[in-house]
């Protein structure tokens, strides 16, 4: 049986299962002959690294009420199965983008119209937030509606497991499979509102607490620290300043015009806290207040940006792995002069973060653990070691960090309070929260990396983007920036080719994905990667070198610069 052509596809929407708007939308798309037909219908919608992201509109390819209904209808048949004859529980959260309350409410009345209890926050709320709230309300799973810092167009859709974390193998797969057996005409859309608890600002608290509990390990100058806070348009408003007073940070500066919730962002051109635009506007302010450091979330609230005074003074962001650094060697100080260390504690990272972890980790006497990229495989980590070996902190190169395991999510909420301890901590020193990431590099060798993102929109882009990680993996690089290629992994095929021995070795202890890895001979790592949200493939680098003083540093960091812009230049990005 042939596949159904675009147009064929399309034309089912215009059967009754289908709302009259959407009938409408989709007829004036066919009457058009509108590009915007081919990219609506060409596929179905996947979950990835993120859960299910895409543009809204109507079409199997876009988040709209029914592609929205078949993953929840899915989920709600898995849910049965795995606790049958259980009440079951399901806390939805949503952010600022457009839509997203409404989609809360139509996924939470798909749960309740299967019988489902469903916690539904009154509000927009972080998605750490709602991985908290999973766990303290003892909820079997969680919904968050987001698209994390995606453009306006885009809206998501996360789910979690009873653990707080975002789901993974085999939870993932089965729901996928329940997912795409369910037909649209299967959905059951019709609510029942008696099923639904209202959840409000009094859960803020409780997890604002346990951010405090789990983040924070010495009082020292934290009223004499000046902040600046942006939630750029998105949720953290309703926790990051409440936390930072509660915590005793009391000179606190916010950047009002992007305190405001909006779905437009229209303050950025994009409302990440990895692009230094998206922190300008709060750079400006922090000129004028003489900030200490300045910090920004994106949408959801569960990443962030910090910027901190460099040796000339000015602010400057740090890149994730450099913030990661910072906060992993500050935590696991403290945990080793509270004497908590046994050498039976872990931290998470990921194989396209910095490698400098390993280094901090085994400084301090812990295992540092590895997974693919995406914070559910942290999240994996703390559940599959559970009662063995304890969690302490986690991060990975996107902004992304985690402190205890309240949380089993990235967090900005308790990695602000951390960071904003190290900064007032650090100033009460007389030094600056860089010059404490110099001092950490004296120690465990100076690691600088850089992120390339090539964007390859459409249909046409993803085969773009097939074509170039199969032209990567059939003819890899023999050298990289002057240093001959030593390693080459390849996780898709789980295999490491160490290329001085001839060898090939399996490498079956991460899950299968479509991720290469070069390293070379002078320490040299790329990471290359197609994005699981967004139209891009991407190449993480990493240079080290060794360093013994600040002007070492100084004299230093303009070589490993060239040394990124070189392997750009070899790998012809």
């Amino acid at each position: 049986m042939s596949e159904l052509s675009t147009l064929d596809k399309a034309k089912l929407w215009l059967s009754e299962t289908f709302d009259e708007e959407t009938r409408i939308k989709v007829q004036s798309l066919i009457d058009s002959n509108s590009p915007d037909l081919e990219d609506s219908f060409y596929r179905e919608l996947e979950f990835g690294t993120g859960g299910m992201r895409g543009v809204m509109g109507v079409g199997t390819n876009r988040l709209n009420k029914y592609t929205l209904g078949q993953a929840t209808q899915g989920l709600a048949n898995y849910l049965h199965q795995q606790f049958s004859g259980e009440e079951i529980k399901v806390a939805i959260a949503y952010d600022v983008r457009h839509n997203s309350k409404e989609f809360g409410k139509i996924v939470a009345d798909v749960l309740t119209a299967n019988g489902i209890k469903v916690l539904l926050f009154k509000q927009h709320r972080p998605t750490p937030e709602l991985s908290f709230t999973v766990r303290d309300k003892k909820c079997n799973a969680g919904i968050v509606l987001t698209a994390s810092h995606n453009p306006p167009e885009y809206n998501g859709y996360k789910v979690y497991w009873s653990d707080g974390a975002q789901i993974v193998p085999p939870d993932d797969e089965n729901i996928i499979r329940e997912v795409y057996s369910t037909k649209f005409e299967d959905i059951k859309f019709d609510g029942n509102d008696d099923l639904i608890e209202w959840i409000g600002e009094e859960q803020d608290d409780v997890y604002i607490d346990a951010c405090m509990e789990n983040s924070l390990y010495q009082n020292v100058g934290r009223d004499n620290l000046n902040i600046v806070f942006t939630s750029i348009h998105g949720t953290t408003y309703t926790t990051v300043p409440k936390a930072l007073e509660k915590a005793g940070f009391t000179k606190l500066d916010l950047v009002q015009e992007q305190m405001i919730p909006s779905g437009n962002f229209p303050t950025v051109a994009s409302p990440n806290p990895e692009e230094p635009a998206a922190l300008s506007m709060a750079m400006d302010l922090a000129r004028i207040t003489n900030a200490d450091i300045v910090i920004g979330t994106d949408p959801d609230g569960d990443r962030l940006g910090i910027a901190v005074r460099n040796l000339e003074g000015e602010m400057q962001l740090l890149n994730g792995n450099q913030t990661n650094t910072i906060l992993t060697y500050y935590i696991l100080d403290q945990w080793k002069k509270a004497g908590k260390i046994t050498g039976k504690e872990f931290i998470g990272s990921t194989i396209v973060t910095s490698d400098v972890f390993f280094d901090v980790a085994e400084k301090f006497g812990v295992d540092c653990k590895v997974g693919l990229t995406g914070f559910k495989w942290i999240g994996k980590m703390i559940r599959d070691f559970e009662g063995q070996e304890k969690f302490i902190c986690g991060g990975e190169e996107s902004f992304g960090f985690m402190t205890g395991d309240f949380v089993r999510d990235k967090d900005s909420c308790g990695s602000i309070l951390t960071a904003c301890e190290i900064a007032a901590w650090c100033k009460a020193n007389g030094t600056t929260v860089y010059e404490y990431m110099i001092d950490i590099y004296k120690e465990v060798g100076f690691y600088f990396e850089g992120l390339i993102n090539v964007v390859r929109k459409g249909r046409t882009g993803a085969e773009e983007i097939t074509q170039m990680m199969s032209d990567f993996r059939s003819n890899p690089p023999k050298e990289i920036a002057g240093s001959p290629v030593e390693e080459v992994k390849d996780f898709k095929e789980q295999t490491c080719f160490v290329v001085s021995k001839n060898e090939k070795k399996v490498m079956d202890d991460i899950p299968k994905s479509n991720v290469l890895i070069f390293y070379t001979q002078d320490g040299t790592k790329v990471c290359v990667r197609p994005s699981g949200t967004e139209p891009k493939i991407k190449f993480y680098v990493s240079v080290k070198d060794s360093i013994t003083s600040k002007e070492d540093f100084v004299a230093k960091l303009p070589k490993l610069e060239e040394k990124i812009a070189k392997v750009k230049q070899d790998l012809n990005l």
